[in-house]
Parts: structure tokens; C-alpha cells; sequence
């Protein structure tokens, strides 16, 4: 069942933190990526995941996205990314987790929502739901904002590194390895060039 494999191993290990700094009520995210001038904007609701929007926003901040390639593709699913090119950056997030939040939304065509390996084990990887996938909710993925540009062009144009296989590339491996292995794995891998965070409304 697709629920089950967004599980995120590497996440096994991680420490549950007491929560980050709270983040604007609403704000948009922009990630330029490398698969389309069209960059893809996300625009986040702390009300449905007030510890999930607190997180994405600490971490869109300090720069954890910036050259973190879309290491799992599943076509008809999810695209999945989080797992940083900055070995700094992931001993700091990947495995520092924070608690559940309640599912307030619904995993829709066009959320996001934390990858988990667990109970209370969100850290830094998401995934953007292609489909309605809202058999999701039961499982405790807490949706925390909606892409409001780019999801037709990065559902079309992005590449998927591991065709036929849906777990995507190996998470250890790239967390351990960095940028210079996956993009030798993987030479035409799709990359998030930089994150940046606009509090002012569409």
C-alpha cells in the first residue's frame, strides 16, 4: 500500500525536540528548482499543523532545502524531498523530530504534509501529494499548506531517478554520501536550487 513506504527510515534515529519558534500564521515558500522556470510556491496555514508549519518554516529559514535534490519520485502519487546536499545542515535537522500534530486537513491533490518513520518522528523530509491521496489522513500525515504554483509543471517535468522503484533513491546513502555521489548515481536527478519564505499574501 503506497501510505506505508513514505515511512522514512532514516528517521529511525531521531530525537523528538520541544518544538521550534512559532512561524507567521500564514506564509508562501518559493522553491526555484532546476526543473522548470516556474518555481514552485507553497503557501503554509499554521492553524492545520501549527508544530509542522513551525518546522518548515525554521528550516526553509536556515537554508536546508537549498541544493537538496527530489530524491523519490512516484508518478500518479507523491514527489518527495528533505534530505539536505549540506552535511552541516542534516547533523542539525534530519534527525531532530518533533511531536505529531492532529490531521486537520486532508492529504488533497496539491498538499504537503511530513514524511514520518513513526509516531512523533517528523523532522525535515515532505512529500506533495500528486493525487488525492486522503487515505493518507488516517495514518497521521498532517497536511500543512497546498502548493498554489508550479504542481502541473513539477508533476510533469521532473525527473524520477528510481523508475520502477517506488522507495526512490537510498536515504541513507544520500544523507552519508551528499550531492558528488547522487549526482554521479544519478545524472539527471532534479535539485531545489533555494528556498526562500514571503509572509505578504498572493
Amino acid at each position: 500500500m503506497w501510505g506505508f513506504v513514505l515511512f522514512v527510515l532514516v528517521c529511525a534515529r531521531a530525537s523528538v525536540q520541544q518544538g521550534d519558534p512559532p512561524s507567521p500564521d500564514v506564509y508562501q515558500v518559493q522553491f526555484d528548482t532546476d526543473i522548470s522556470p516556474t518555481p514552485i510556491t507553497i503557501q503554509v496555514t499554521r492553524s492545520l499543523a501549527p508544530l509542522g508549519a513551525d518546522r518548515f518554516y525554521a528550516l526553509v529559514q536556515d537554508g536546508f532545502y537549498n541544493e537538496s535534490a527530489f530524491f523519490r519520485v512516484v508518478p500518479g502519487f507523491v514527489l518527495q524531498f528533505g534530505i539536505s546536499g549540506n552535511s552541516e545542515q542534516n547533523d542539525k535537522w534530519l534527525h531532530s523530530s518533533i511531536m505529531d500534530d492532529p490531521v486537520k486537513g486532508s492529504n488533497t491533490r496539491g498538499t504537503i504534509s511530513f514524511a514520518t518513520a513513526g509516531p512523533n518522528t517528523r523532522s525535515s523530509q515532505v512529500f506533495i501529494n500528486y493525487i488525492d491521496n486522503s487515505r493518507l489522513d488516517e495514518m497521521g500525515f498532517a497536511p500543512f499548506g497546498e502548493v498554489i504554483e508550479g504542481l502541473e509543471e513539477t508533476a510533469e517535468l521532473v525527473h524520477n531517478p528510481t523508475p520502477g522503484d517506488s522507495n526512490g533513491v537510498d536515504q541513507e546513502q544520500y544523507e552519508f554520501l551528499g550531492n558528488d555521489w547522487i549526482r554521479q548515481q544519478y545524472p539527471v536527478i532534479n535539485f531545489i536550487q533555494t528556498g526562500s519564505v514571503s509572509t505578504s499574501q498572493p
